[in-house]
């Protein structure tokens, strides 16, 4: 099944359950995967959606952060479910060893020696890890991994 389908699916389901938040944030998603429709003038693929999805829980972490720093519980506390109802449709994160192993490998295959090439490592991972692995972690990894 499709994360549009699933969303349409959930979408029904929280409206027979009053699950108000659950039913905003899929509203959101489908409206974040509809403007990228419009954009592209046509269906997206299954990665164009996971991608949106990514942003979206990027968005939301970002703005999580700045809750907590100014102190707003209530709105932290809001976040945080969201990001929940979020993560439901993306794939199992992987683990930090398993990121690391993975960067390991890329490493060796592009033969990148310094953090110069950085650029080159980031760019063979990434598409292993879509929707599977935040990017910082990634990015943090790659740093630990390259020699300066």
């Amino acid at each position: 099944m499709s994360v549009i389908e699933r969303l349409n699916q959930d979408m029904k389901q929280a409206m027979k359950d009053k699950a108000t938040l659950k039913l905003s944030v899929i509203r959101m998603v489908k409206a974040a995967i509809a403007n990228e429709e419009i954009k592209k003038g046509g269906a997206l693929s299954e990665d164009e959606e996971l991608t949106i999805l990514t942003r979206e829980l990027k968005q939301r972490r970002e703005s999580l952060h700045e809750f907590e720093k100014a102190g707003r519980e209530d709105l932290a506390s809001k976040t945080r479910e969201e990001i929940e109802v979020l993560n439901a449709y993306l794939p199992a994160q992987l683990s930090e060893d398993e990121v690391r192993q993975i960067v390991r490998d890329a490493i060796a295959a592009t033969g990148a020696v310094s953090r110069k090439e950085m650029g080159k490592v980031m760019g063979a991972i990434m598409p292993k890890v879509k929707g599977k692995a935040d990017g910082s972690l990634v990015q943090r990894i790659v740093s630990e991994e390259l020699p300066s």
